[in-house]
């Protein structure tokens, strides 16, 4: 997904693979509500619902790049970092909603009724998404960056090859500041709920609470980060946030090991600055690290690849490290080691050269009142 979308943003303009990307999610959501159950048709049923999940997956993989693109080269001078730091935003309270979403079916419904047909209500809602997001998207205008570079007929016609040839090194440093984002997001929040009621002993009151309320924090964290990245740069707010996710990690742990309400919640708060933080800044620092006509591609790469092999596997490999050392505190080794990597490509990383001169027009016009 990625690839395919970074090369319809690269070549044809970031709103167009939005506007793609929104209605290649949307209509196999929907269509997910009619698949038929296997008593029906047999195995097509499973066969069909694995088609239209991949088609989602495919989407997803081009989305997040899209917005990021879009919004940071939106952005006017100087608010690249608060900008961008919306796209992570709306990942974030994406998932936050549909676990709402769930929630909600799972306190109106028996298990019965949830079973029988109550799941495929939460797909219905892809319709809507579809009508609403096609008519933001549709009268979007393209990016000023996408538009100079069209002007000078300089659009790449095979911008991931490329990406991977000239610039080999940039796409492993987003994969290096990725690798934090996606080990963190899966571990401290969609795998901790699990950790929480299934690991730790005595199991810890009001899980599921307690981390919905702490990924709210983790949300509203994100356009601060986003200043702060504009005020400080990208760099320092990222090397900072993985820095005391590396200090601060195995103590944690051993707090929510404890069991009780108050050390989960006030270690799972700690953990959503933190990576709130490090979320917030890392759509402009990753933007930051290629030219417009390479962009859309190279973080494309870069940041799927990484989730995919490091972000989704993470609840398994934690999973296993604790079976095998019978420590639960083991996840923060993991977490550790990852937070270490990704401070030290935090230190390497450099605005690509066209970006940093744009960036230097931008404070001198604003300097002499242009």
């Amino acid at each position: 997904g990625g690839v395919l979308f970074g090369q319809i943003g690269d070549r044809l303009g970031r709103t167009r693979a939005l506007q793609l990307s929104i209605f290649l999610m949307a209509v196999p959501t929907t269509l997910i509500t009619f698949v038929p159950t296997y008593a029906t048709v047999g195995v097509l049923a499973p066969v069909l619902l694995v088609i239209l999940r991949l088609a989602q997956g495919i989407s997803v993989g081009g989305e997040f790049i899209g917005s990021c693109c879009y919004l940071v080269e939106a952005a006017p001078s100087g608010r690249r970092g608060f900008f961008g730091s919306w796209s992570t935003f709306g990942t974030i309270g994406g998932m936050l909603l549909g676990s709402a979403v769930a929630t909600l079916l799972q306190n109106v419904l028996s298990t019965e009724q949830l079973h029988a047909w109550g799941w495929r209500l939460p797909f219905l809602g892809g319709l809507l998404v579809g009508v609403v997001g096609w008519q933001m998207r549709r009268g979007t205008q393209e990016t000023p960056e996408f538009v100079r570079l069209q002007d000078a007929g300089q659009i790449e016609q095979r911008p991931a090859l490329e990406a991977l040839r000239e610039m080999p090194l940039r796409v492993l440093q987003v994969a290096g500041i990725v690798l934090l984002f996606g080990v963190g997001i899966y571990t401290l929040f969609v795998w901790m709920p699990t950790y929480l009621t299934h690991f730790v002993k005595p199991p810890v009151p009001h899980a599921l609470l307690i981390n919905t309320l702490c990924m709210v924090l983790l949300i509203a964290t994100k356009p601060i980060a986003g200043l702060l990245a504009d005020r400080f740069g990208y760099k320092s707010i990222l090397a900072i946030g993985a820095l005391a996710t590396g200090i601060l990690v195995y103590p944690l742990f051993r707090w929510i090991d404890s069991g009780t309400t108050v050390g989960t919640a006030v270690s799972l708060a700690i953990f959503a600055l933190i990576n709130g933080h490090i979320q917030g800044a890392m759509p402009v620092a990753m933007a930051e690290l290629f030219p417009a006509r390479l962009r859309y591609s190279a973080m494309a790469i870069g940041y799927n690849i990484t989730l995919a092999l490091f972000g989704g596997t993470a609840p398994l490999v934690v999973t296993w490290m604790i079976k095998t050392s019978g420590n639960l505190a083991a996840p923060a080794w993991y977490l550790l080691v990852v937070a270490a990597v990704t401070f030290v490509v935090s230190l390497t990383i450099r605005p690509h050269q066209e970006n940093h001169v744009s960036a230097a027009i931008g404070v001198a016009m604003r300097s002499t009142g242009h």
